[in-house]
């Protein structure tokens, strides 16, 4: 059994204290849902310790203005912004296809939870298709960047929700199933974590560490707007082990992950509050699933994944 991955950071512990005297120099990011947010910090956090970040948004409007405000607040003047729409697959292989050069950090850090039952145009549910798929075919696309970086670093921003379902593999659209907001949102949060499992395994050779991560609850983002009644706190005692978090809290494990020496070279894993998180226990809102860890339906979901694409018309190259 291999020992538990810690640091000295914690649940308080903010973006900015992680990447302190981390320098980014010469490194280049992409950041998905960048526009506001944990994505925003998560952005904000890498340009300041000298990386290169590029904003991969919906709106680009939206994703400029984030970056100068970026740029007027670090100094920075690489942070660019990129048209990136995870639920269209044409949209993530026109990003994919101008991507020049090595990659070092790509964070899939956008989502959408508990919405309405909506489905892509080739017919996905949405949650599925803008959590995991999207980041599947963007990641798969980016490859060869990352593997070009030389020690390259995926971030999976994963959720604690993932605990309360697993991947339908016969029915991942709801298309038979009675479609649920939260089965859906939880299923695609199971999946972001198979894929860190699978792609740390096909990737290791080439330097490339693959891990996921809980933010803990942050409930002053735009995620919770399909909510009818989104909480401004959720268990502020802690009692059931939920980590209630500002913004710059929420976004420190992201950036953990994506620039600290602490944990080069690990991959594959579950995180939360900085560490390498414990198995799931009944009944407490942490930890990761034996599920979600599994490496068989890790290699299942990337077969599955593949094939849809390849229906779509998106095979991977």
């Amino acid at each position: 059994m291999t020992q538990r991955v810690t640091t000295p950071f914690g649940a308080t512990s903010t973006a900015a204290e992680v990447v302190a005297g981390v320098d980014l120099s010469g490194r280049r990011a992409v950041v998905t849902g960048a526009a506001s947010g944990i994505g925003e910090e998560t952005a904000r956090s890498l340009a300041s310790a000298g990386a290169e970040v590029t904003l991969a948004v919906r709106d680009p409007a939206a994703g400029e203005r984030v970056a100068r405000e970026i740029g007027a607040s670090t100094g920075s003047s690489a942070v660019r912004v990129a048209t990136l729409d995870l639920a269209d697959p044409a949209s993530v292989s026109a990003f994919v296809a101008a991507w020049e050069g090595p990659l070092h950090i790509l964070v899939a850090n956008a989502g959408v939870m508990a919405t309405p039952e909506r489905r892509t145009a080739p017919g996905w549910d949405l949650q599925f298709a803008t959590n995991h798929l999207g980041h599947f075919q963007l990641a798969t696309g980016l490859h060869s960047a990352l593997a070009a970086a030389r020690h390259a670093r995926v971030v999976v921003v994963s959720s604690v929700g993932h605990v309360n379902g697993e991947v339908l593999f016969d029915d991942v659209s709801f298309t038979r199933t009675p479609y649920d907001p939260w089965a859906a949102y939880s299923q695609s949060k199971t999946a972001n974590i198979l894929f860190a499992v699978e792609a740390a395994r096909l990737w290791a050779a080439e330097g490339i560490a693959v891990n996921a991560l809980n933010p803990g609850r942050v409930w002053s983002t735009n995620l919770g707007r399909h909510m009818a009644n989104p909480p401004s706190a959720f268990d502020p005692s802690g009692a059931t082990g939920v980590s209630v978090k500002d913004i710059p809290q929420g976004a420190a494990t992201s950036v953990l992950l994506a620039a600290s020496p602490l944990v080069a070279g690990v991959t594959g894993k579950y995180f939360e509050d900085c560490q390498e998180a414990e198995p799931f226990t009944a009944g407490v809102r942490r930890g990761v699933a034996d599920f979600a860890l599994d490496p068989a339906k890790a290699r299942r979901l990337w077969a599955l994944s593949a094939e849809l694409l390849a229906q779509a018309g998106y095979p991977l190259a």
